[in-house]
């Protein structure tokens, strides 16, 4: 797993032993994805084009983080999140995830939140954008969150509120209960508002 404190303009880095798995049933979206990764170095990356092609893999290789798109015939990419962190016994339930997509209403953000999404990455992706985040996976220190209905990294940021089945100490601790989506999608600064960590005493 790579970790990165507090990087700057002139950071370098070494992904060459990271290992990544991308999941997207476009193909061109795919080898997109898998150019970028290449050009930061990452030394192995496997493609996958379903949720269940995915699993198979992850069931029989250890990964550092996986990439996946959201919206996807049979399987989406939020259902894929929720399966990869209940396996059982199993690393790669605890590593960071990136969930991709071209949706971003703040509801479909917390959407990929509340299955356990270390991130959310709006397409179309760019390069700078998507090494950001990588350096921000690596030096969170969230805990690792196991409940009956949420598994993943802590939600509590900012003030959110608690995760499901937790109970909240704050007066002002907001509904876990997200209404229907009523504005256009989020800017990446947006989605990094929401999800950046931001603790606060709970």
């Amino acid at each position: 797993m790579v970790t990165v404190t507090n990087p700057s303009p002139t950071t370098r880095i070494n992904l060459a032993k990271v290992s990544v798995l991308i999941l997207d049933d476009n193909q061109q979206s795919l080898d997109i994805m898998s150019q970028v990764l290449s050009g930061f170095g990452v030394g192995s990356m496997v493609k996958c084009e379903t949720a269940d092609e995915a699993l198979k893999v992850i069931a029989r290789q250890a990964f550092d983080f996986i990439m996946t798109d959201a919206n996807m015939p049979g399987m989406d990419g939020y259902e894929f999140i929720q399966t990869v962190r209940r396996l059982p016994n199993q690393p790669n339930a605890h590593i960071p995830i990136l969930l991709v997509t071209g949706h971003t209403r703040e509801s479909q953000v917390m959407k990929a939140r509340d299955c356990g999404a270390n991130f959310v990455v709006a397409k179309p992706i760019t390069p700078k954008v998507l090494l950001d985040r990588i350096f921000w996976v690596a030096k969170e220190d969230r805990m690792f969150v196991e409940t009956d209905t949420y598994v993943g990294p802590d939600r509590r940021f900012k003030r959110e509120g608690p995760p499901v089945g937790m109970a909240g100490r704050r007066k002002d601790d907001l509904p876990l209960e997200l209404g229907a989506a009523s504005t256009p999608n989020l800017s990446q600064d947006q989605i990094d508002g929401l999800l950046k960590p931001m603790k606060v005493n709970l």
